[in-house]
């Protein structure tokens, strides 16, 4: 008789362990399923699990943000194909092609062979997937729809690439202009204005008020410039502490809904991904108020998580969604009349699609809308910044062309 060390789940899907005796590894699993156990692994305890255990170890590569959109979407693929979950990652762990979501795919599918679920084994995988990425697919497996949660988590990661390249294009071109600005104006004050302040002087002549400020500004910059880095590397790091404290947290995620432009966008956002995670969740049978839980935990807007809490305590003390959204102040009064509708005629659920599927678009012509903007408003900064330095120079060089004719 030998010894074996085994990892099996009973019938309510718990993962355990232990030693078990028997002739042979096929004989311990004959006896492990006598005990209405599914072995998941069994191993001599003689053997040096060192081996087994460095396959358990965390994939050592990040997915960025287009790897993330490709395993989100052929994992949909495969899972509306018809594969259980453990299957279908073991078919992205086997594609022939190298690629950093194979050894991703490989640790997920071992940690749910051990019995973890899906959520739980993402969590474990640090760095490739974000804290509303988890929480959205906790909420997916509560509600048995993880295929529509993860096709609309791929349209989400789809729609900020997509206004990542958008931004990067718009700015493109304005880069180049202000960089050739910055650089033109190094040059100027290194060069160019102490020979004309040289100059200037010799005249005798008030200089203009534009000019003395470049003036200043050039000696400034020429004799603090580490001073200026210094102060802009502490306000940095100060920001980056204070919001990393659980009340400067909830301050900023309250600030950046208030900020021009950006505010509107990011409340939009999560007006979107709200209706449209809360519709599917409904739809697939998981209790109002424990949707609106799993929303709260999936949301990464501390300010937003508060209040949605504060909308699951009313809808549990038994007010209306619709009565409590407009008690909060924050959702707009077309969704709460969406959601009114939807209570009246008992399908909630189908009402925040139909509101989905408008403040998907309001959100896809506000990011429009942006893009379209930053490189006009770009150019027409450095252009300002430019010709204010050119009138100062113009201004100078006058003055100075007007005290010599004097003379």
């Amino acid at each position: 008789m030998s010894a074996f060390v085994y990892k099996a789940m009973d019938g309510t899907g718990v993962l355990s362990g232990g030693e078990i005796e028997a002739r042979s590894r096929e004989e311990a699993y004959r006896k492990l399923l006598d005990k209405k156990l599914r072995p998941v692994q069994i191993t001599p305890a003689s053997q040096n699990p060192v081996a087994d255990k460095g396959s358990m170890q965390r994939p050592q590569v990040r997915l960025n943000a287009t790897r993330l959109l490709q395993f989100t979407e052929e994992l949909a693929d495969l899972l509306e194909s018809g594969l259980q979950l453990e299957p279908a990652l073991r078919v992205i762990e086997n594609r022939e092609e190298r690629s950093p979501i194979k050894p991703v795919a490989a640790f997920l599918r071992q940690q749910i062979r051990e019995g973890k679920n899906f959520s739980t084994a993402l969590r474990e995988c640090r760095g490739s997937f974000s804290e509303l990425y988890v929480n959205m697919i906790a909420a997916a497996e509560a509600a048995g729809a993880l295929e529509n949660i993860l096709r609309r988590q791929a349209q989400h990661t789809a729609i900020l690439i997509e206004l990542r390249k958008r931004v990067s294009m718009a700015l493109i071109y304005p880069a180049i202009v202000f960089v050739t600005g910055i650089v033109l104006l190094c040059i100027f004050m290194m060069f160019l204005l102490p020979k004309l302040v040289t100059v200037l002087n010799k005249t005798g002549r008030e200089l203009p008020l534009v000019t003395k400020l470049l003036i200043g500004a050039s000696e400034f910059l020429g004799h603090y410039w580490w001073a200026l880095l210094l102060g802009a590397g502490t306000v940095f790091l100060s920001h980056k502490l204070w919001v990393s404290t659980a009340e400067g947290r909830n301050v900023w995620d309250r600030v950046k809904l208030r900020i021009p432009l950006v505010g509107p966008i990011l409340k939009q956002q999560f007006l979107a991904q709200f209706l449209q995670t809360l519709s599917t969740l409904l739809v697939n049978g998981v209790a109002l108020l424990n949707a609106l839980v799993l929303m709260r935990n999936a949301t990464a807007n501390t300010h937003i998580k508060k209040l949605l809490e504060t909308l699951s305590h009313q809808v549990g003390e038994g007010a209306s969604l619709s009565r409590c959204m407009k008690r909060s102040g924050f959702f707009p009064m077309v969704l709460i009349d969406i959601v009114a509708v939807g209570e009246q005629s008992g399908k909630i659920g189908a009402a925040l699609q139909r509101g989905a599927a408008r403040y998907d678009k309001e959100f896809n012509a506000k990011i429009q809308r942006l893009t379209l903007l930053i490189q006009p408003a770009t150019i027409l900064f450095v252009a300002l910044f430019v010709g204010v330095i050119a009138y100062s120079m113009i201004t100078g060089i006058l003055t100075t062309v007007s005290g010599l004719r004097m003379r």
